[in-house]
């Protein structure tokens, strides 16, 4: 089964003046979470076959542990993409409530637009470029942990 996926592109604007677009910008959103829906649906669908083929393997022979240790980390880079499409849901879903808000496009640091260009690439962002430096530097996890 394939997923038709719709690309919005910003032929149009998205703030006119200093108002968002509420339309575009939900069309947007909207076509964000179909394909962030597709990548999860496979992401799924090729853990499930995976872990099939290493229990058929496993009742059929013994494996060589730098075999293990392969489909340790392929099964565990199929949960990272599981994980990355989920959060990118609940921010594509948190933006969607910032839109039905009225705050949808604004930076939650300064409070100005976010620039078009980075809610095209990143629609569920939720800083300008400038904030979200801030914030990656702030919240930046030490070495080794």
């Amino acid at each position: 089964m394939r997923a038709v996926v719709t690309v919005v592109h910003l032929d149009a604007t998205l703030w006119r003046d200093s108002d968002m677009d509420a339309d575009l910008a939900r069309s947007m959103l909207l076509s964000e979470r179909v394909r962030v829906e597709g990548v999860l649906a496979a992401a799924g669908r090729l853990s499930a076959r995976a872990a099939e083929a290493a229990e058929r393997e496993l009742s059929s022979a013994e494996q060589h542990p730098a075999e293990l240790a392969t489909e340790t980390i392929e099964r565990e880079l199929d949960q990272s993409v599981v994980n990355h499409a989920a959060t990118e849901l609940v921010e594509l879903d948190a933006a969607m409530k910032r839109l039905d808000g009225g705050t949808y496009g604004l930076c939650e640091g300064c409070g100005q637009p976010i620039n078009e260009e980075r809610l095209e690439a990143m629609p569920a962002a939720r800083y300008c470029v400038e904030d979200q430096a801030k914030f990656s530097r702030n919240h930046r996890r030490p070495a080794g942990r």
